[in-house]
């Protein structure tokens, strides 16, 4: 793969907590750890995406009681599925996997961190009103094209993708590069929903 100045990758939620042992474990989530650090060295423009979640926050099972993780529940915004909680500000397991290599990112964007609203894309909550500020950074950067990877390919990877082929970018996703939790069916519909959009996929 080549990367020019207009490229960008994006990974995403490389976290203790989305990794084997972590509170909200993606399976072999830490497989794709090596692959991201091959693919980050080819790449001059790097961001990464953190989930970074208040303690008590509404996307949490324990804050509806009589609830249990993986739990859909109606909120404003839509359905909420009920999480385990994870990501927790300042906690270990909302640090970065250890081996995550990525000195060269010049960008950390953190999401999720308003309490009553969950957040799975990097470029707006999950009102689907609310930006992060990610779109008119790139393009400010002049960054045109956006190479997905990390966890979890059915959530946020795939919101990220579609939300980035909205805001007018070309998107591609490194599927080796990527795991899915896979709840009913998530990762077919999402693969389906990429695609439809118009995101490419493609090996490491």
């Amino acid at each position: 793969m080549t990367a020019d100045d207009r490229d960008v990758l994006l990974i995403v939620d490389v976290q203790n907590d989305f990794c084997p042992g972590g509170a909200l474990a993606v399976p072999d989530g830490d497989a794709i750890v090596p692959s991201v650090n091959r693919l980050a060295r080819s790449f001059a423009h790097v961001i990464l995406t953190q989930d970074w979640h208040s303690p008590g926050h509404a996307s949490f099972a324990s804050s509806h009681p009589g609830t249990s993780p993986f739990d859909a529940i109606e909120v404003s915004c839509g359905t909420q599925i009920l999480w385990p909680d994870h990501c927790v500000q300042g906690t270990p397991g909302a640090g970065f996997h250890p081996k995550l290599d990525v000195p060269h990112a010049e960008l950390v964007v953190r999401k999720g961190f308003r309490t009553a609203i969950d957040s799975y894309s990097a470029f707006r909550e999950n009102d689907r009103r609310t930006p992060t500020g990610l779109a008119g950074y790139l393009r400010e950067r002049g960054l045109e094209r956006i190479t997905l990877c990390g966890l979890a390919t059915d959530f946020c990877v795939a919101f990220s993708a579609l939300d980035g082929r909205q805001a007018g970018f070309d998107v591609s996703v490194v599927t080796s590069a990527c795991r899915g939790i896979d709840i009913e069916g998530s990762l077919v519909r999402a693969m389906r929903s990429m695609n439809e959009a118009g995101v490419t996929f493609r090996a490491e």
